[in-house]
C-alpha cells in the first residue's frame, strides 16, 4: 500500500460519521439543523459530495449570538489561569488531531498534504501563543499627573463574530478564535461555506477541553444569509474577518449601523522585487514557493515577479523550467506540491484569465491550461511580458498564476509595485543594505520581508493597507482589538474644582 492508499483510507473512516450525520450548526453546546435545510460541501479533488451541511441563517445566527451573549459574562470572569490552561489543552487537543485536521482539510480544500500536514500544527501553536499571554492580557498603564492616578486596563469587547475563508481554513480560524478566547470574548463562527469540515473538529476539540458551552459557536451558512445576519446583529459587537476586498466592503456596510468594530484582512496584488545584485538561487526559490505552495490560494502571494531587466531573461528561464516540474497531483499524496482548486466557481475564475493575458498581449510561458476532467486541477502557470497596467498584473487571481513584469531602474521598480489598490505584503531581494531601507521604507504595503520569503513570527503585525484590509493581529495587536481600553483616575489631593452655583445671581 503507498502512502496514498494509506491515506485515502485513513480519511475515509474520519469522514463516515459526517456522511451520515452530516455536519450540523453547534449552538449553546448543542448540535442543531439549519433553519435553511442543508448544502452539500463538495470535494475539489473528484467533485464527490463529501456530506450535507446545516444550512444556517439569521434565526440560527440568533440563537448562537445569543448563546455567546449569554456565556460571555461567566467566560470574561473566569480567572486567567483556567482559561488559559483551557486553552492549552484545546493546543494538545489540536496536536492529537492533527493528521484528522490535515487529511480532511486536503479533501476539502483540495491543498496539499506536504502543506496541510504544518498548518493543523501551526493552529496548536496559535492556541499555545495567546494562552501565554491570557495573564498579563488585560494589564495597563499608570500614568500619573499633578492631581490624579491615572490607571488603564483593558477588558474583552464581548460576543465577536469570526468569519473565515476557504484556502487554510482551520489555521485561520484558529489564528482569529485563539486571541479572542483568550481576550476573555465569546464566539460565533461562520466558516466559508465551501470549507466547513474542519470548523466542526475545532468546536469538538474546544469543548473535549473544557470549553464552557456557548463560549465557541459555530453556524454554517453562506454569507449572504449567515454571515450578513452575524455582521448586523445587535449583541456582536465585532467581525473579525478574512476574505475579499470587495466582501469586507459589504461586512463594514452591514456593521454600520450596530458600530460593529471590524477588523478586515483582506487581498493582495503583492510584487517580489528582485534586483541584480540579489542571491538569484534563493530569490528563484522564493519567488516560487511564495506563489504555488497552497495552490496559489493565499493572499500573501507574491503574484507579481518585478525583475530587473539586466537578469529578466535568465532569471525567467530558470522559472520556466522549475515551474513546468511542480509535482499536480491527488492532494493526500505526500508528493504532490499543488492540488486541484477549491470550488468550480474559483476554478472557473482562475482559468479565465489564460484568455484575459493572451487578450493584454502577454505571454504564457508555463501552464496556462486545465489537467484531466474528475477535478479542479490548474497546471502551475506564468505570464511574461507583461505590463503593470494589464488586468493579469492588476486584478487578484488567487491562484497558482504569476505574472512577471520586467523594470529597469529602482525608482521605476517602486512605481511598478506602488502602482495597485492593496497593500498587504512585498518582498524585496537585494544585496544592497542602503537600497532595502530606503525602498522598503517607501514601499506601500502593511508586511515586508527582505531576502526573505513570509516567515510568521507570531509576536508581530500582520495586516495590510489600502484594499487590502484594517487592522492588525498578532501578539498584542490581536488584543487591542478583542479588548476594550479602560481609564480610571484616582484623585490624589484636594484639587480646586470649580464652584458653579456656589453664590446666588445678583
Amino acid at each position: 500500500m503507498t502512502q496514498l492508499d494509506d491515506n485515502v483510507a485513513k480519511l475515509s473512516g474520519y469522514l463516515s460519521r459526517f456522511r451520515t450525520g452530516g455536519i450540523p450548526n453547534r449552538i449553546a453546546g448543542q448540535d442543531t439543523a439549519g433553519a435553511g435545510g442543508v448544502f452539500q460541501s463538495v470535494s475539489p479533488v473528484d467533485k464527490s459530495v463529501i456530506c450535507d451541511v446545516a444550512r444556517g441563517t439569521a434565526s440560527d445566527i440568533d440563537a448562537a449570538a445569543t448563546a455567546a451573549h449569554d456565556a460571555f459574562p461567566a467566560w470574561r470572569d473566569m480567572p486567567a489561569k483556567e482559561r488559559r490552561a483551557i486553552l492549552i489543552r484545546i493546543a494538545e487537543g489540536v496536536e492529537a488531531r492533527a493528521e484528522e485536521i490535515a487529511l480532511c482539510e486536503c479533501w476539502d480544500t483540495g491543498q496539499a498534504y506536504k502543506f496541510m500536514s504544518k498548518a493543523a500544527l501551526r493552529g496548536a501553536e496559535n492556541f499555545r501563543y495567546f494562552a501565554d499571554q491570557v495573564v498579563q492580557a488585560r494589564d495597563g498603564q499608570h500614568l500619573k499627573s499633578p492631581t490624579l492616578m491615572n490607571i488603564t486596563t483593558r477588558v474583552p469587547i464581548g460576543p465577536v463574530g469570526v468569519i473565515t475563508p476557504w484556502n487554510t481554513p482551520f489555521m485561520l480560524s484558529t489564528w482569529k478564535i485563539a486571541p479572542a478566547l483568550a481576550a476573555g470574548c465569546t464566539v460565533v463562527h461562520k466558516p466559508a461555506e465551501a470549507s466547513p469540515v474542519t470548523a466542526r473538529l475545532l468546536v469538538e476539540i474546544a469543548e473535549d477541553a473544557g470549553l464552557p458551552p456557548g463560549v465557541l459557536n459555530t453556524v454554517n451558512g453562506f454569507g449572504e444569509e449567515a454571515g450578513k445576519a452575524l455582521c448586523e446583529h445587535p449583541k456582536v459587537r465585532a467581525i473579525a474577518f478574512v476574505g475579499e476586498s470587495r466582501t469586507g466592503s459589504m461586512i463594514t456596510k452591514q456593521g454600520a449601523d450596530t458600530l460593529k468594530r471590524n477588523h478586515l484582512e483582506l487581498g493582495g496584488k503583492n510584487p517580489v522585487i528582485v534586483f541584480d545584485d540579489a542571491d538569484l538561487n534563493r530569490a528563484l526559490d522564493a519567488v516560487i514557493f511564495m506563489i504555488y505552495s497552497i495552490n496559489g490560494e493565499r493572499c500573501t502571494s507574491s503574484s507579481r515577479l518585478l525583475i530587473q531587466d539586466t537578469i529578466r531573461a535568465e532569471f525567467e528561464a530558470r522559472l520556466v523550467e522549475r515551474v513546468n516540474n511542480i509535482r499536480l497531483g491527488h492532494p493526500l499524496d505526500p508528493t504532490t506540491e499543488i492540488g486541484p482548486l477549491v470550488t468550480q466557481e474559483h476554478f472557473d475564475k482562475v482559468t479565465s484569465y489564460f484568455d484575459i493575458a493572451r487578450q493584454d498581449g502577454a505571454t504564457i510561458a508555463a501552464g496556462g491550461d486545465v489537467v484531466g476532467d474528475t477535478g479542479y486541477y490548474v497546471r502551475p502557470t506564468l505570464f511574461t511580458d507583461a505590463r503593470n497596467d494589464m488586468r493579469i498584473a492588476r486584478e487578484e487571481i488567487f491562484g497558482p498564476v504569476l505574472t512577471s513584469i520586467p523594470f529597469t531602474t529602482e525608482e521605476e521598480a517602486l512605481h511598478i509595485a506602488n502602482d495597485t489598490p492593496y497593500g498587504l505584503t512585498g518582498y524585496v531581494w537585494t544585496n544592497d543594505i542602503t537600497r532595502a531601507l530606503r525602498f522598503t521604507d517607501r514601499l506601500e504595503a502593511g508586511m515586508i520581508w527582505v531576502n526573505s520569503e513570509n516567515v510568521r513570527h507570531l509576536p508581530t503585525p500582520f495586516g495590510g493597507v489600502k484594499a487590502s484590509g484594517i487592522g492588525r493581529d498578532g501578539g498584542d495587536w490581536s488584543f487591542e482589538f478583542y479588548m476594550e481600553q479602560k481609564h480610571i483616575g484616582f484623585a490624589t489631593g484636594q484639587h480646586k474644582i470649580p464652584k458653579l452655583g456656589a453664590t446666588a445671581p445678583q
